[in-house]
């Protein structure tokens, strides 16, 4: 999927995490900032990095303020970044089958 324009999805609630990502200059630039950074910084990483391979995303820029969100809220809160900023209609959004 080809970033179009900027975009957003979460908040800076507990449990919950912030994620903006805008369009990028032919490869992922990823700015991570977390409150259980020093025990699961590189789970968090991976699993934000492996939510943009799913879904064929090879240049964009992320900010993430993850404030100890679970997994799947991250591959959540990433994929419908990534929708939002692709102007996908809601016709048009494999939920569920695109991340795994």
């Amino acid at each position: 999927m080809e970033i179009k324009k900027p975009a957003a999805a979460g908040t800076l609630e507990s449990s919950d995490a912030q994620v903006m990502i805008e369009p990028g200059d032919g490869k992922i630039e990823l700015s991570l900032q977390s409150s259980v950074m020093n025990q699961y910084g590189r789970q968090i990483r991976a699993t934000i990095l492996e939510t943009l391979e799913r879904l064929d995303v090879t240049s964009a820029k992320l900010t993430v303020v993850d404030k100890g969100a679970l997994d799947c809220t991250l591959k959540a809160r990433v994929e419908c970044a990534v929708f939002r900023s692709c102007d996908a209609s809601e016709a048009n959004i494999p939920w569920g089958g695109a991340v795994r």
